[in-house]
């Protein structure tokens, strides 16, 4: 299934260039993101090797602990949590936090600052 029409209107609807999240590549996801937990929160880094620099996960705290984040391919994610696929369109640099009946994007150029 193709979302690039959706991501691409995100992207107008925010202000963000359009930067594909191609089905070959990975994100990080957490490993609870199964579980009905809200919010879902994505950030997306810059790419990196054969990654698309997203990191999405499900509830309030973002953990820093080693086995967060899986790596999973993009054309998984219809598997793990469909309704992010509609931002995975937004550049590097921007997030993003839905829940039910709820949505916000937002540019945070800290996220550049990756070591």
């Amino acid at each position: 299934m193709d979302f690039s029409e959706e991501q691409k209107i995100i992207c107008e609807r925010y202000g963000s260039f359009f930067y594909e999240s191609p089905s070959f590549l990975k994100v990080g996801i957490s490993r609870n993101i199964r579980d009905g937990i809200w919010p879902i929160n994505g950030l997306r880094h810059p790419l990196k090797g054969d990654t698309t620099g997203w990191y999405i996960w499900a509830g309030e705290e973002f953990s820093t602990e080693d086995d967060f984040f899986i790596p999973i391919h993009v054309e998984h994610l219809k598997e793990y949590c469909p309704i992010i696929l509609k931002y995975l369109g937004l550049a590097p640099g921007w997030r993003f936090l839905v829940a039910n009946g709820y949505e916000d994007v937002w540019q945070d150029p800290s996220l550049f600052d990756v070591d």
